[in-house]
């Protein structure tokens, strides 16, 4: 299952979008950090700290960040651990992987969420920040998230979700797919990053539906799964291998 139906204002075939969005994150990816933080109000750095914490991240634990992007999930997850020793960060951007290896001394491999290039059950917790409409394939996916993770290994997927009622879908849309967008191009003076910011919304807008999501990650073997959801658009979701 795609976590969303093909965008052929971007690419026509299904094998395209790999390319496509690893392009887009490298041409965007030095006005990533800020565009994020003033696009949220500055509440990225604490509530991804606040959300590790909360479902189990601890000290000693071997961490893997798919999807890591400039670092921003790894540096929250580094001040939990006490440094960055035990944490790999996995993402296809090179230009993204460059940003987050100037801010700490991590582990950061290249590679795709489909295909992760690690042992079996070789981590304690899985994390992956606003990225799952980018991969190709959930199912694949979450079945190597479940490979990597060791018994009693935790998941924890942040992302952002349309809300379902006429009033919250519309200021939603107003924001993401208007203003977001084209303030990120004002004051980066860089078209590439609002393009970036557009393809956000328009994923955002085309994304499966939660239940989807949580019957996926069941399927793929996982337990306790759950979301809880935070503002009525941030979705935080949860899964525990057996």
């Amino acid at each position: 299952m795609t976590p969303h139906p093909l965008l052929r204002a971007h690419y026509t075939r299904p094998e395209d979008k790999p390319a496509f969005v690893e392009q887009l994150f490298d041409a965007g990816a030095k006005h990533y950090d800020a565009v994020v933080d003033w696009g949220f109000l500055r509440s990225g750095a604490f509530y991804r700290r606040w959300a590790q914490q909360r479902h189990g991240l601890q000290p000693g634990m071997q961490l893997l960040d798919v999807a890591c992007g400039t670092g921003l999930m790894t540096t929250a997850a580094a001040r939990i651990l006490g440094s960055a020793a035990t944490i790999t960060g996995l993402d296809p951007s090179e230009g993204m992987l460059a940003v987050a290896r100037a801010k700490l001394p991590a582990r950061f491999v290249q590679g795709r969420a489909e295909n992760l290039p690690f042992a079996d059950q070789a981590f304690d917790f899985l994390t992956m920040g606003y990225a799952l409409r980018h991969v190709a394939d959930l199912q694949g996916t979450f079945a190597e998230f479940h490979r990597v993770l060791r018994p009693g290994g935790r998941v924890l997927i942040l992302e952002v979700t349309k809300p379902t009622h006429r009033a919250g879908a519309w200021l939603f849309e107003l924001y993401f797919r208007r203003l977001y967008p084209f303030l990120a191009r004002v004051f980066t003076r860089s078209r590439p990053t609002g393009a970036m910011m557009t393809y956000f919304w328009e994923t955002m807008d085309a994304c499966v539906r939660p239940e989807l999501v949580l019957a996926e990650l069941r399927a793929a073997g996982f337990t306790a799964v759950n979301r809880e959801r935070l503002l009525g658009i941030f979705s935080e979701y949860t899964a525990v291998r057996a």
